[in-house]
Order: C-alpha cells, then sequence, then structure tokens
C-alpha cells in the first residue's frame, strides 16, 4: 500500500483565496466600524478620516493608516495607528478582518488585558505592536499560536506574571520586546538564529535566564521532589501518592526541576487506554511505544519502560531533558505516570509514525517521500539539534540519533524523541555545567560531535534510503570532493533522479560525508550544517 504525504494543492489555495475575495469587503468594514466604535477617539483621527458613507469600491483602503493589498481591493492586510490618542480595551472587532497581517496599536491609551483568544482573532498577523500603551494582566499562552508572527512589540506596559515559553518556539519570530512592564520568571528560549538582548527585558524585576542572570534554584517541595528523584528515586517517600500522574506545564521551567502539578489519574486509566499495552496497539516494528485512545477522543503516545535499572535511568533522562525543553522539532512531552515498577511517558501523538519506517519499508509495502519532504525533514532535524546544542539555558547532546527516533507529524515536520541517553552540555540553572543527566561519566569536551555523526547517517539514509555502513566508508575516501563521489552518486535513491533535483541531493550528499568524518575534530558544527542545508534548500 502506498502512502503519500498530502499538501494543499494550487486548487484548494485558490478556492481559499476566492472564497476570501468575495466574503471580504462586507466583514472588513464592519471590522472598521467595530473598531472605531469601540474606541474613544478624543483627536478625532479616526472620525475625520473614516467615512463609512462611501460606497466606492475600495473606498476602505484609503482611510488613514488603513493598508490594503491593492489600493482599489478590499481586504484590510495592515492597520498603522500608532500614537493617535485611541483609548479602550482591545478591539474584539478586529477578528473580522480576516486577512490582517499587520497590526500597530502603539502609543495610545489601550488598558484592560490581551485577549486570551488572540491567536484566534487575528491568526494570520506577522507584525503585532502594543506597545507604550497602559495594558495590564498576562501575556497570554495563546499568543504563542500565532505562528507566523515575525515581531511582537510589548513594551512600556503594565504587564505581569511570567513570559510564556511558547513565544520562544515561534518559527518565525525576530523581533521581540517586553521592557519596562512587572514580568517575572524565566525568559523564552529561542532559536540560534534569533537575537534578543538584555534591553528587550530591561525593566522587569523579576525576569531571569539568558541574556539575563541566570534563574536560581530554591529549595521549596519541587526542589526537595527532584533531589529524591536524583538519589534514588524515592518519590514513594517525598509524596503520599500510591499511583501519581503529573502533568508537565507547557511552559519551560525556570528552575532546574521539572515543575509539577498535583492533577492526578489512575496510571490504569493509560493502560486501558491502549488496551493493556496491546501489540495491536504498538507504535512501528521498533521500541515500546503505544497508541492511546482516551474516552474523550484524544489520542496520545505512551512510551513504556522496562523493569531495570537502567531503564529506570532512562526514563529519568527523559523527563528531566524533554520535560524542560520546548522547540518545535523536539517531540513535546506531556506527562509521565509512575505506578509500583511502571513507568510510563506521555507524548502527543504523531500520525506519520518514525522515519525508519518510512525509508525502509517491511516488505510488500511501498512508501513513496518525494525529495522536498526528505528536504524538509533533514532541514528540521538540523534546526532541533542545532538549538539543542546552541540553547543559552540548556545544552543539550542527544547522543542517540538515528532514523528510528525521528518522528513525523501529519504535516511531516520533525520530532526528534528517544532521549534516553542525552546529557547536558552546560546549564544556565543552578547546576553543575559539567554535570551529565543521568549517568556518572563526566562530560567530554566535543562530545556534541557525535550528535553530528548520526545526523550524517540520517542523511545519508534520506538521500539514499539504503542503511548506511557501507556508504560511510565511501564518505571517508572521498576526500569531501565532487569528483569522488561517484560511487556515492550511484548509490542515490533512484526514484529522486530525474526530478531536477540532482544539484541540491549532490550538496546533501556531501555535507553527510562531512558530518561522518572519522575524526570528531573535521565533523562541522551542528549550527554550521543547519545553516548550510537552510541556504540550499532556499530559506
Amino acid at each position: 500500500m502506498a502512502h503519500y504525504p498530502r499538501y494543499p494543492t494550487l486548487v484548494t489555495h485558490a478556492l481559499v483565496f476566492i472564497l476570501l475575495c468575495t466574503n471580504g469587503r462586507s466583514s472588513d468594514v464592519d471590522c472598521l466600524k467595530s473598531f472605531m466604535d469601540s474606541l474613544q477617539d478624543p483627536l478625532n483621527f479616526l472620525g475625520s478620516s473614516w467615512d463609512f458613507n462611501s460606497r466606492t469600491e475600495g473606498s476602505i483602503c484609503g482611510y488613514e493608516g488603513v493598508e490594503c493589498g491593492q489600493p482599489d481591493g478590499n481586504k484590510v492586510l495592515n492597520l498603522w495607528l500608532s500614537g493617535r490618542g485611541l483609548k479602550g480595551s482591545f478591539p474584539r472587532g478586529l477578528e473580522m478582518c480576516s486577512s490582517l497581517k499587520g497590526l500597530d496599536l502603539s502609543g495610545n491609551a489601550l488598558f484592560g488585558s490581551i485577549p486570551s483568544d488572540i491567536s484566534e482573532m487575528i491568526p494570520y498577523v506577522t507584525y503585532l505592536d502594543l506597545s507604550h500603551n497602559d495594558i495590564s494582566g498576562e501575556i497570554p499562552i495563546s499568543i504563542g499560536k500565532l505562528r507566523y508572527l515575525n515581531v511582537l512589540k510589548l513594551e512600556n506596559n503594565r504587564l505581569e506574571g511570567h513570559i510564556p515559553q511558547e513565544v520562544g518556539m515561534l518559527g518565525k519570530i525576530k523581533t521581540f520586546s517586553v521592557a519596562n512592564n512587572r514580568l517575572s520568571g524565566p525568559v523564552p528560549t529561542f532559536s540560534p538564529d534569533v537575537t534578543i538582548t538584555a534591553d528587550d527585558y530591561a525593566k522587569n524585576q523579576g525576569l531571569c535566564g539568558y541574556p539575563l542572570k541566570r534563574c536560581k534554584a530554591n529549595t521549596d517541595y519541587r526542589d526537595s521532589l527532584l533531589r529524591g528523584m536524583l538519589v534514588g528515586w524515592a518519590i514513594a517517600t517525598v509524596v503520599a501518592f500510591a499511583v501519581t500522574w503529573y502533568i508537565l506545564p507547557t511552559v519551560f521551567v525556570k528552575k532546574m526541576i521539572i515543575r509539577m502539578k498535583k492533577k492526578m489519574k489512575q496510571a490504569k486509566k493509560l493502560e486501558k487506554a491502549t488496551n493493556n499495552f496491546n501489540e495491536a496497539n504498538r507504535i512501528g516494528k521498533l521500541g515500546t511505544m503505544y497508541k492511546a485512545s482516551l474516552p474523550n477522543g484524544w489520542i496520545l503516545a505512551v512510551k513504556r519502560f522496562s523493569k531495570s535499572k537502567r531503564s529506570e535511568k532512562k526514563f529519568i533522562s527523559e523527563v528531566m531533558t524533554i520535560g524542560r525543553l520546548r522547540h518545535s522539532n523536539l517531540m513535546p512531552l506531556i506527562g509521565f505516570s509512575i505506578h509500583l515498577k511502571e513507568r510510563l511517558l506521555v507524548y502527543k501523538y504523531m500520525q506519520n509514525g518514525n522515519l525508519h519506517e518510512w525509508l525502509h519499508p517491511v516488505e510488500g509495502d511501498t512508501n513513496i517521500m518525494e525529495w522536498p519532504v526528505r528536504v524538509k525533514i533533514a532541514v528540521g532535524l538540523g534546526r532541533g539539534l542545532a538549538w539543542l546544542h546552541n540553547n543559552k539555558n540548556l545544552q543539550v547532546v542527544h547522543q542517540n540519533i538515528s532514523s528510528e527516533c525521528i518522528l513525523l507529524d501529519h504535516s511531516f515536520e520533525t520530532k526528534l524523541s528517544n532521549f534516553g541517553e542525552a546529557a547536558v552540555m552546560s546549564s544556565n540553572f543552578a547546576v553543575s555545567s559539567r554535570t551529565p543527566l543521568v549517568n556518572g561519566e563526566t562530560w567530554v569536551l566535543g562530545c556534541d560531535k557525535k550528535d553530528v555523526y548520526g545526523f550524517g547517517i540520517v542523511l545519508l539514509e534520506l538521500v539514499t534510503r539504503e542503511e548506511p555502513n557501507k556508504l560511510i566508508l565511501l564518505c571517508n575516501n572521498s576526500g569531501g570532493t565532487l569528483s569522488n563521489f561517484a560511487g556515492l552518486y550511484d548509490a542515490i535513491d533512484k526514484s529522486l533522479l530525474g526530478q531536477g533535483f540532482e544539484d541540491e541531493i549532490t550538496q546533501f550528499l556531501m555535507i553527510a560525508c562531512k558530518c561522518v568524518q572519522s575524526s570528531p575534530d573535521r565533523r562541522p558544527s551542528m549550527l554550521d550544517v543547519y545553516e548550510k542545508m537552510r541556504t540550499i534548500a532556499g530559506g
């Protein structure tokens, strides 16, 4: 049975565009009317400029501060209304401007809180500036769902509470500022190619984490619980629960530990959801991951650990690593369960399984994976590893990269899993930067190159669809020159040839060979690899 990655067709995009355009003008007029009616306008800026009596097609696009896609169009794309003296709460009518991309309401007199459903109100916004107002309350977690956001400016308000760590996971964010508020807790961790300075967090008394001072560990209940986990997994002596289910929060932990909530669920519910870990619910042919179907319709993935000391260490390692890290290319951990000797980790379910099964299907099955999809997977894995190695708060090396631990979501986004062998490279938390996560081995300088090697193996598999043992020797004998790649070129997956991707495939093959050099010193860093691939792939 053939499986095909599904992508929206040109026809689908065209239909959506037509529907937006034919549906657009009245809703956009209503949007601006509602916007104007919801705000006080003491300087009469809107009243003198926005004339809703005009029936001319595209007349709203001539309003002051309003930009449309075309001068005579009818869809509002941007609202530039900085410093207009507008007063009131955030205008909910903006949700009727269904194509809104840019919103600048800075330097006005807005008050109240940012709507908790802002990601549903203006889902396509790329530029959001609410700075220099009087906005209070917390920054809503949903702001981390504005997936197209490039610029987020919230400085000079009265915002309080924590900054949602989801902000750091926004894939397109480039500018972020919350200076001069009342915020506290750990600052988000951004991708290595995003530069956020201390000035962007200035005049907030309680913020910590890079580029500010490191977050201090405290000695409260959660710290005591963690210490029990580390010295002997004495969780039963610390918590008076025979069966415990801890839900990990979606925000990044502000200390070295994992913040745990006290909501409990029976471990038996997970067993029931997997039909008592029935083989029919096993995900893939490798490992011990099971599909769990909950009564509310949610589908989860439950990883079950064998009953051994080594598995116990792997369990703790995964909880302490992936439980503290949030990135779009890491497998998101939802929680874990402890019951007697049963150790379970609960993850989001990934519809497309793991990469190994796509590249090496069982006999009788055919998995078709086009080159652009393989590039997407490789770049995603490179991005995730570069982030792990360069994360300013907690640098981690995975140490067990393979196609089996690369899971794929519904759109074939890479989700790196299996952190049971992971170790800390350095930490901005109050722990030794040389302390491994679980085992007693000391950190070896440059062991991040082990991840680079593993990445090279995966990249060879993506290009050739073969087990890469023979290819490594060819790589090491090639000397890194194109003229010596004849043997490797013959190994390229034949289904990829003749489609115009040969030059790109060859460049990826050369990157893979550099990654699997026998000497770690000759291997590039993951950040270099990621940036090179991104350049080849065109961004």
